[in-house]
C-alpha cells in the first residue's frame, strides 16, 4: 500500500462533518495515493467466512436486484456485500448444522456485523426465518471472475445535502469519493464510498486506516 502522508488539521466545518459521520474526531487525516485498482478476486476474507446472517422477503419481491434481475423471494439467491455476481455459496446455519447453496444477484446487507442477506426461501431452508438473523459459515463453491474494485461505504444519509457534504470532506483526504444511490425498506440513502481498490486487504488497510480517525465502515463492491 502506498505511504501516508499528514495534512493540515481540519477545517472547523469538516470537523463538524466528520461529527456529523462518526461522533468524534483526530487533529490529523491521511491520504493514500495512488489508488489501486484492478480485478477483485471471488474469494472470502476470513473477516467474511463466520458472521450472521439476515434475510429479506416483502416489500424486495417483484424488485429489481442490483445485478438487474426481478428479486424473487421464492429462489434460493443471495445479498453480499462483495462477492461477484453469480459466485454459489453455501450458507451453513451454526445454531442447527443446516446449509442451503445459495447464487448471489444482489448486493447488502449494509449493516455491521452481517455478512449475508438471503432469500426467504433460502432463510426458510436453515430454519432461520423466525429469529430473522443466525450465526452462519460461508464457503464458495463456485467462483466466478469480475473486474469491478472494492471500496468502503463510510457513511449512508437519508438527505443528499448530508451526504453531499461527507463526500467534500473526505475528498479532502481521500480519492475517489463516490455517493451510490440505494433503495430499502425503510426508503432511499445515499451511500458514501472511499476508494478503489483491486484486492481486499488492500481496502482492509486502508478501513483501519479509517477506524483510527474514528471513521467506521464496510467493504463494499462498486458494481456500476
Amino acid at each position: 500500500m502506498p505511504a501516508l502522508r499528514t495534512l493540515r488539521p481540519a477545517t472547523p466545518f469538516a470537523l463538524a462533518i466528520a461529527l456529523l459521520l462518526c461522533g468524534c474526531h483526530k487533529q490529523r487525516v491521511k491520504t493514500t495515493s495512488p489508488l489501486d485498482t484492478g480485478t477483485a478476486r471471488a474469494s472470502l476474507s476470513s473477516e467474511e467466512r463466520v458472521g450472521y446472517a439476515s434475510w429479506y422477503g416483502d416489500p424486495y419481491h417483484g424488485r429489481r436486484t442490483s445485478n438487474g434481475e426481478t428479486y424473487n423471494k421464492y429462489s434460493l439467491t443471495a445479498a453480499h456485500r462483495t462477492l461477484p455476481f453469480d459466485t454459489v455459496v453455501r450458507v451453513e446455519n451454526l445454531d442447527n448444522g443446516r446449509n442451503i447453496k445459495v447464487r448471489i444477484n444482489d448486493r447488502g446487507p449494509f449493516i455491521d456485523n452481517r455478512i449475508i442477506d438471503l432469500s426467504y426461501a433460502a432463510a426458510k431452508e436453515i430454519n432461520m426465518i423466525g429469529p430473522g438473523t443466525a450465526k452462519v459459515r460461508l464457503e464458495v463453491l463456485q467462483a466466478v471472475p469480475n473486474p469491478f474494485p472494492l471500496a468502503i461505504q463510510v457513511g449512508s444519509f437519508k438527505d443528499w445535502h448530508n451526504a453531499e457534504n461527507a463526500k467534500k470532506n473526505l475528498e479532502e483526504h481521500y480519492q475517489p469519493v463516490l455517493l451510490r444511490k440505494f433503495t430499502s425498506s425503510q426508503g432511499e440513502y445515499f451511500r458514501v464510498l472511499v476508494g478503489q481498490y483491486s484486492n481486499f486487504e488492500l481496502a482492509r488497510r486502508t478501513l483501519q486506516d479509517l477506524k483510527s480517525l474514528h471513521y467506521d465502515g464496510l467493504i463494499v463492491r462498486l458494481d456500476p
